[in-house]
């Protein structure tokens, strides 16, 4: 049975489809969901995450305790779990890093937040972090959503969230830290002068992401409308011209991360890219939702 701390965040998580208040708002936070060591049975708990290309980590800190948190020892012991991201639910394979590239991954999540060197240094276990790989085929998973015109909505808002906890971190340089087997923690925030590199992975996992989303609306969902609406070819048009001249801004971003620059340059092209995607995702749910809302 999950902790009593933890179901009332695995409730709301669920019920908002990721989006949480009070402690935890504004965390990066999935739900891990693992099969029992011992028990065999399931265990759902709230971690922290850091995005990482088409990987995901987490980190099994258990607030610098002496022990591993179960989750982490269900994992070992049974390597596929299921990860509820609030937008997509699906399985995945846990991968436990060593040597230099978990020293890596984890000198960017105390670059990103102190708060996991702290924990480190309560401990002499040495904190494990392991990569989620998704078993997914074809698609990011399960969308958690019961409509198609539903999904948009939902796929949009978690590229919404995204930006806002990506312009968060640029302005304040904080993270989260949720590994809740005991308490889960918030992480402190820190000021930097130079972008960090978690931040800059943040970004370009982003950017990835848009980039194939954007993609597979011009090569299938598009069409698609297209045969079946015919009247949407205007609307289709403008989505399209929007997709290249987003592209363009994504395009500035990454030059940003990719040489030497001030955060505020990069700040300032993530402030671009949130204005013009907002419109483009605000139209296209004014044209496209109301064509699947009225589909029979």
């Amino acid at each position: 049975m999950p902790h009593d701390f933890n179901q009332p965040i695995i409730d709301e998580f669920r019920a908002n489809k990721g989006r949480l208040t009070g402690y935890f708002e504004g965390a990066r936070l999935l739900l891990l969901t693992t099969t029992g060591a011992r028990t065999g049975t399931p265990h759902t708990t709230p971690v922290g995450y850091l995005p990482d290309g088409d990987r995901v980590l987490v980190i099994a800190s258990a607030a610098g305790s002496d022990r591993h948190p179960d989750w982490f020892r269900n994992l070992v012991a049974h390597p596929q779990v299921t990860v509820e991201s609030g937008v997509f639910t699906y399985d995945a394979r846990a991968v436990v890093l060593t040597g230099e590239e978990r020293n890596e991954v984890f000198a960017r999540a105390v670059e990103a937040d102190p708060g996991w060197a702290a924990y480190q240094e309560k401990t002499e276990r040495i904190i494990p972090v392991v990569a989620l790989h998704s078993l997914a085929q074809g698609g990011p998973g399960t969308i958690n959503a019961t409509s198609f015109g539903e999904a948009i909505k939902v796929v949009h808002d978690a590229f919404r969230h995204e930006l806002a906890l990506i312009r968060g971190e640029l302005n304040k340089g904080t993270a989260t830290d949720a590994d809740t087997d005991t308490d889960a923690e918030a992480g402190t925030g820190t000021e930097f002068s130079t972008l960090g590199a978690q931040l800059r992975v943040n970004c370009l996992t982003f950017c990835q992401g848009l980039h194939n989303h954007h993609t597979g609306e011009d090569t299938v969902l598009f069409p698609l409308i297209a045969k079946r609406h015919p009247g949407s070819t205007a609307a289709l048009t403008r989505l399209r011209e929007e997709h290249e001249q987003i592209a363009t801004l994504v395009d500035a971003l990454r030059e940003t991360l990719t040489t030497p620059t001030d955060p505020a340059t990069t700040r300032a092209e993530v402030n671009r890219l949130t204005a013009a995607l907002e419109a483009h995702l605000t139209y296209e749910e004014q044209e496209l939702i109301p064509l699947f809302d009225a589909a029979p």
